[in-house]
């Protein structure tokens, strides 16, 4: 008997490359308005970005007020006033179009939707990431699309876990398991849950943390040694 019968899949770089797809939608959105975006900006705007992300997994502020005030805070350091919920609209639509895979995703998900149920759990945007596995063909192969926006919780918080599991037919804790590259939230909401973690180290980092994940693999294709 497999060991797992349900798969919960985490987007940005687990299936899709969000750096491809943040870098590009970036570069159209300060293209667009005639912004000079120097490296040292883009650096600082995702400096402040991936601290506001981690706020928000802490519960500290809310979706709303980081997608709002990301691109305020970040070109305000360089002199830059800017109205940021307008510059967060324009930049979703370009990312909306970016659906770059991680390399190996699309077969990997082919071959396992074949032999497992596989669900999205994601801390995106709705529109955004419903757009970009549509577009990417991806959607199709997955029995429900879960997002923090619709669910009204977040990754690692169990309420966001136990709105999933609720909407999982004959839902077995000990058979499901998590794949996604965040310890932060994939891991540790999935520790938090009760459920088997494996973790996909993409960039290769040393895990410095207390979050000790079940499995850890650096390519999607190694997951075929953990699932048999």
């Amino acid at each position: 008997m497999a060991k797992y019968e349900t798969l919960l899949f985490d987007v940005d770089d687990t299936l899709l490359d969000f750096d491809l797809a943040e870098n590009a939608a970036l570069q159209q959105l300060f293209q667009q308005e005639h912004i000079d975006a120097t490296p040292a900006m883009i650096t600082r705007y995702k400096e402040i970005n991936e601290a506001m992300w981690r706020s928000f997994e802490r519960g500290e502020v809310s979706k709303e007020a980081l997608h709002n005030t990301r691109f305020a805070v970040a070109l305000k350091e360089f002199g830059l006033e800017v109205d940021g919920p307008y510059f967060e609209e324009v930049f979703q639509h370009y990312l909306q179009e970016a659906h770059h895979y991680v390399d190996g995703a699309y077969e990997t998900i082919e071959m396992l939707a074949n032999h497992y149920e596989l669900y999205i759990v994601s801390n995106g945007k709705t529109t955004t990431q419903n757009k970009r596995l549509a577009s990417a063909d991806l959607a199709p192969y997955f029995k429900d699309i879960f997002i923090s926006e619709q669910t009204g919780y977040q990754k690692p918080m169990p309420d966001f876990f136990n709105y999933v599991f609720q909407r999982i037919d004959n839902f077995k804790r000990e058979k499901t398991l998590i794949v996604g590259d965040s310890l932060t939230s994939d891991v540790k909401g999935g520790l938090l849950a009760g459920i088997d973690t494996c973790w996909f180290n993409i960039h290769n980092i040393t895990n410095t943390s207390d979050i000790k994940p079940h499995y850890e693999i650096k390519k999607l294709q190694e997951l075929h040694h953990i699932l048999g």
